[in-house]
């Protein structure tokens, strides 16, 4: 392995964790850092092109999560974890990335993710990432989110709302007494 290859699947390790930090800490300008200018990303059946887009989908759903925590299944919990003084948070856990350098240009990547809201696990999927050098720096040119699956009457289930019912068969409801 060469030292460009070793620096390409650093930095898009780096690129992935800035995305979810970022993101989750609702520091919209930094997490938008991470893509290239004229890039991609795409979510359930919806697409964004550009940064510009991409901004305004992630800002509107910033505004939409510190609100709807509030109507998860088990509000108590969320009632009592803002009473001890803390903030409504989403935090995304990537793992499991597979990196393939393609060249000393282009790398893809695959990664799994879940999320953890105030109420638990609240859904998991999948990113299928491209990067590309621009001006020197990798960045996300091309992202597609794959949700998997989410726990219904959760934030990611609440904020997606029939997006999410078309793209998952059979969402998972621990309230029902089938759990099967």
């Amino acid at each position: 392995m060469e030292i460009w290859e070793l620096v390409a699947r650093e930095s898009v390790r780096d690129l992935i964790a800035r995305y979810n930090a970022n993101g989750d800490s609702g520091r919209i300008e930094q997490m938008l850092e991470v893509f290239s200018p004229d890039a991609v990303f795409e979510t359930l059946d919806l697409r964004f092109e550009g940064k510009a887009a991409i901004h305004e989908f992630f800002t509107t759903v910033t505004r939409k999560a510190a609100g709807e925590q509030e109507r998860v299944p088990d509000t108590a919990s969320v009632a009592d974890w803002k009473a001890r003084g803390n903030r409504p948070m989403l935090r995304h856990i990537t793992g499991t990335t597979q990196i393939d350098v393609v060249d000393e240009r282009t790398v893809k990547a695959r990664s799994y993710y879940y999320v953890i809201t105030p109420h638990g696990l609240d859904h998991w999927g999948r990113y299928l990432d491209e990067f590309g050098l621009v001006d020197g720096e990798w960045r996300i040119v091309h992202r597609k989110e794959y949700t998997d699956a989410a726990f219904v009457g959760g934030w990611g289930h609440q904020s997606a709302g029939d997006k999410l019912a078309d793209v998952l068969t059979h969402p998972i409801n621990w309230a029902a007494p089938d759990r099967s």
